[in-house]
């Protein structure tokens, strides 16, 4: 059996062992602080909010299946949906962290700047980097949770050209971030 260091992020969620998890956290937590930061701009619950989101996610992690979307995209769906929670009561639900006995730190003036920094970097640098339209495609689809009928409808382009446009924006994504092609 390889190393959990050398698996796909997918492998590392179907291995089902916390040390697999442990890198798939390593792996991801930046660009998920970084999500939250750039979303609600402040530190203390882009923490939470990403806490709330790995807490699902491990949670989750059972249910997940390699083969269909990345495991990076399958975790931005997460995270998009405690974001969705979050505005919607207007507090960041603790219930999953309780259940898994995870504690709320605060966290200090150094850990709030790092946060800051990450909302200016990580997963927006790599989404940059990809061509305008697999950009749009990818954040409508997967950030945003458009339907690809809808994106084609709002594109004006067959809903195959915007299906090829995320999955060829995904692949673009995972391999920037040191997954499989």
């Amino acid at each position: 059996m390889p190393s959990p260091e050398t698996l796909s992020d997918e492998g590392l969620l179907t291995a089902g062992t916390p040390e697999a998890f442990g890198i798939f956290y390593d792996r991801h937590v930046r660009a998920v602080l970084a999500y939250f930061a750039r979303r609600t701009h402040d530190p203390e619950i882009a923490a939470d909010l990403t806490a709330e989101t790995f807490a699902s996610a491990l949670v989750a992690r059972k249910r997940f299946r390699g083969g269909g979307p990345p495991a990076a995209a399958w975790l931005f769906t997460i995270a998009s949906r405690r974001l969705a929670d979050y505005r919607r009561k207007g507090t960041v639900d603790g219930r999953i962290r309780r259940s898994l006995a995870m504690e709320r730190r605060p966290i200090g003036a150094e850990d709030a700047r790092m946060i800051s920094w990450l909302a200016e970097d990580s997963a927006v640098t790599q989404l940059d980097r990809l061509p305008a339209d697999q950009r749009a495609a990818v954040t409508a689809h997967v950030i945003d949770e458009t339907s690809y009928g809808e994106l084609a409808t709002q594109l004006q382009v067959p809903e195959a050209t915007v299906r090829q446009r995320v999955s060829r924006g995904l692949a673009t994504l995972r391999r920037s971030m040191g997954g499989v092609p």
